[in-house]
């Protein structure tokens, strides 16, 4: 898919609670042997949640992007602080948007990179100027669960234009592939989702995220080594690692795996934290590969080129990976305390 206006990301932003707990906790309280998958997750704080941090992460983009109107603000979370209450309308009443389209969208981990595909054609048909997409979760796991290693907290926020010299990253194009594959599911009134564990890699992640990438080299042309970064989801360490190489990727192009394990996997704000790490370094004229993956089950694939004005972004907002650098570990009661777990 490839809009007939040139559209592009003009700033963005990323938020990371302070909290980490340690994976060496989940494991004394549940006797789980080990440490689990990652060193650490964040975890959203007891006066935190995907509100607040969405409108953390959009403070950054919208003040990088130097823009003061919105034409829609579209929040892709699965961790809703309300059942039946938009949290994209309490976003724009924070960031005094109200003449503008707000929703809140669902489809798992990939919600947020659907928010990306929808403004693109909006913007690309000039129905609006500009747009802001947001990825935003908190830590969802069953007390004891695997998830308890990995699901964590976090959020990334872009806007999105028409291209123009301000534009810090073109969006060239992007591809979808979606399929019927119960890997990961919640249910109305059960408070946390179920998942198939084994089951959720080779017919769910590995498949449709290559069968999404492939589609993109298909329809464009492009091969891995036209890119200098790939970025894709991570419920895991391992996961975005070895679809990368399935691909024919490079280990030094992969950056999403090097964040997993200090952070954990923000679900809806996971690969767009990737991809907010990766600009944070990246130099005008690379190319970067996103995919994201969304159970039940999608993947969406983009191809973004950084331009010269990326330069003038640094030091705008607080870096990826200044955020993971600063926090404090919390143990495991703190969590279940910070998270909501002990209930009656």
């Amino acid at each position: 898919m490839k809009s007939k206006e040139r559209v592009g990301i003009k700033g963005y932003g990323a938020y990371i609670p302070f909290q980490r707990l340690p994976s060496t906790e989940v494991a004394r309280v549940w006797k789980g042997g080990g440490s689990g998958p990652n060193l650490e997750k964040a975890v959203a704080s007891i006066d935190e949640d995907t509100v607040t941090m969405a409108i953390e992460a959009s403070q950054y983009a919208m003040k990088m992007a130097g823009i003061e109107e919105l034409g829609a603000i579209f929040v892709g979370t699965e961790s809703k602080p309300y059942a039946v209450k938009p949290t994209s309308t309490i976003v724009a009443q924070a960031l005094g948007q109200h003449y503008t389209l707000a929703a809140d969208l669902e489809f798992a981990c990939k919600a947020a990179t659907e928010a990306v595909q929808v403004l693109t054609g909006l913007v690309g048909s000039g129905m609006i100027q500009n747009g802001l997409a947001i990825g935003v979760d908190t830590a969802q796991g069953r007390p004891g669960d695997e998830l308890e290693y990995t699901a964590a907290s976090g959020s990334a926020a872009f806007v999105i234009s028409k291209f123009d010299k301000d534009a810090i990253a073109s969006i060239d194009c992007s591809a979808s592939y979606v399929s019927d594959t119960g890997d990961f599911w919640r249910r109305a009134q059960e408070r946390y989702p179920r998942h198939l564990s084994r089951f959720t890699g080779e017919p769910a992640y590995f498949y449709h995220v290559e069968k999404s990438v492939r589609n993109l080299f298909q329809e464009t042309g492009l091969k891995p080594s036209d890119f200098t970064y790939a970025v894709f989801h991570q419920p895991n360490p391992r996961f975005p690692v070895e679809v990368a190489a399935r691909l024919g990727f490079t280990a030094g192009q992969i950056k999403t795996g090097l964040l997993n394990p200090l952070i954990g996997n923000t679900y809806a704000a996971s690969s767009p934290i990737g991809l907010a790490a990766v600009l944070d370094e990246a130099k005008p004229g690379n190319k970067i590969l996103l995919a994201s993956f969304g159970s039940g089950a999608g993947s969406d694939a983009f191809s973004f080129t950084v331009q010269d004005a990326i330069e003038k972004s640094r030091g705008v907002s607080p870096t990826v990976k200044s955020m993971i650098a600063k926090g404090t570990k919390i143990d495991y009661s703190t969590y279940t305390k910070f998270r909501g777990k002990l209930t009656k």
